[in-house]
Order: C-alpha cells, then sequence, then structure tokens
C-alpha cells in the first residue's frame, strides 16, 4: 500500500508541475494501443493461478505483496480481481481436496 501511496503522490506532483509550466508549442498526442484481449485474459489467468498457488500464512491469510511476477502487467484493479479470484479458486481447491479424504476415509 505504500508503493501505491508513494506513486499517487509522485503522479500528483507532476501532474501539478506540468499544468504550471507554459510550453510554446504543443506536443502531438501519443498514439497508443490496447494489448489484444487475449493476451491480457492469459495474462489475468496466470496472475489467478500463480495467486491460487501462493501458501497461505500461519494466520490464513494470503500476502498480496510482494505481486508475483506473473501480475506484473496487470493495473492495481486488474491486479486485486485476480488476487480475488485467485484465493477463490485457491479455496474452492480446498474445500475440493477435503471432501476428497472425508468419502475416502468413508469407505473406508
Amino acid at each position: 500500500m505504500r508503493t501505491r501511496t508513494a506513486t499517487t503522490v509522485i503522479l500528483l506532483l507532476a501532474a501539478l508541475t506540468g499544468c504550471s509550466a507554459e510550453s510554446g508549442t504543443p506536443e502531438p498526442a501519443a498514439t497508443t494501443s490496447a494489448a489484444p484481449t487475449a493476451d491480457k485474459a492469459a495474462t489475468v489467468q496466470a496472475c489467478v493461478d500463480a495467486v491460487a498457488g501462493l501458501p497461505a500464512g500461519e494466520d490464513g491469510s494470503v500476502p498480496s505483496e510482494p505481486v508475483p511476477a506473473e501480475c506484473a502487467g496487470l493495473s492495481d484493479g486488474e491486479y486485486l480481481d485476480a488476487y480475488m479470484d485467485g484465493i477463490e479458486q485457491s479455496n474452492k481447491q480446498g474445500q475440493q481436496d477435503l471432501q476428497d479424504l472425508i468419502d475416502g476415509a468413508a469407505e473406508q
């Protein structure tokens, strides 16, 4: 969270500094292209899988930082969504593993 706060402060300062400087000639607008949807979906799924594979701490929590390398290209909001989906995926797998153990014990 400190990183996010520091980044926000730096961006605000840069924006305010940029607004106060007056330039004689306007710069042409930069052209950006959106990443293909398939690549974004693959990146998000890789991030979800990486978060699902993180071990929980002694208190059961899964650390959100440091961010897994698979999640590096995601925005904060996308990472938060992938993080929550990864925890959900991990919980479902844990529930399935527990049910398998219960079923195995009942058969014996």
